[in-house]
């Protein structure tokens, strides 16, 4: 009981969950800033750059909120929930840093209209996570609570507009790319940007969850 009492009751999980939110709007607005100007080397470079320091500095706040879950006694929601919370989060930068990696190995040339629309997609769904995890610390006031479900809500819609995207881009693709190799390519971007959605929507789901127990 002694013990315990050394320990800290509540770390800044939240200032965290913010810290990490940022990161992920940040990597996805370079990352549409770098397909929109892929033409150009110099940009393209400059934006592929900001990615990976988005991806770092996220890496960085995620490692902060796993060793304070060990240090911490009292936590102000449930442990699982803000492990759980952190990696989720960390994977939609990841995938971020992923497909940014893929388009330079594989030496994509040209940016299909596909690539833009599911990066455009993918933007706003990291801008609501950013806002959703925003009001976490509130959630005892009722209308901050049915604000972060909504915004989980448009999450969920966003995800369903991409895979209708991701479909239809897929269809085009079989049709009418007669290069196996660049078929290859596209395809894989395709389902890498239509799983940084599905990384939106596991972070939107787990929010919700949060939002029942706690509002």
């Amino acid at each position: 009981m002694f013990f315990s009492k050394l320990l800290p009751r509540e770390g800044n999980f939240f200032e965290l969950f913010n810290e990490h939110g940022a990161q992920i709007t940040e990597g996805a607005r370079a990352f549409m800033l770098m397909i929109q100007n892929y033409n150009d080397p110099v940009l393209r470079e400059r934006y592929a750059e900001e990615v990976n320091k988005a991806e770092h500095q996220a890496d960085r706040v995620t490692a902060e909120v796993n060793r304070m879950l060990h240090r911490t006694f009292i936590t102000p929601i449930d442990r699982e929930q803000i492990h759980g919370l952190i990696n989720a989060m960390d994977d939609i930068l990841d995938l971020l840093q992923d497909t940014t990696e893929t388009l330079s190995l594989y030496d994509v040339r040209t940016i299909p209209e596909e690539v833009l629309s599911l990066g455009e997609l993918s933007a706003r769904c990291c801008e609501r996570v950013q806002h959703a995890v925003s009001l976490l610390p509130k959630l005892k006031n009722p209308e901050v609570g049915e604000a972060a479900i909504k915004t989980c809500e448009e999450i969920d819609r966003l995800e369903s507009d991409a895979d209708r995207v991701m479909r239809t881009a897929m269809s085009r693709l079989f049709r009418e790319q007669d290069d196996v190799r660049e078929l290859i390519k596209l395809k894989t971007i395709y389902e890498q940007l239509e799983s940084i959605s599905d990384r939106c929507e596991d972070v939107a789901n787990l929010i919700e969850g949060i939002v029942l127990e706690n509002a």
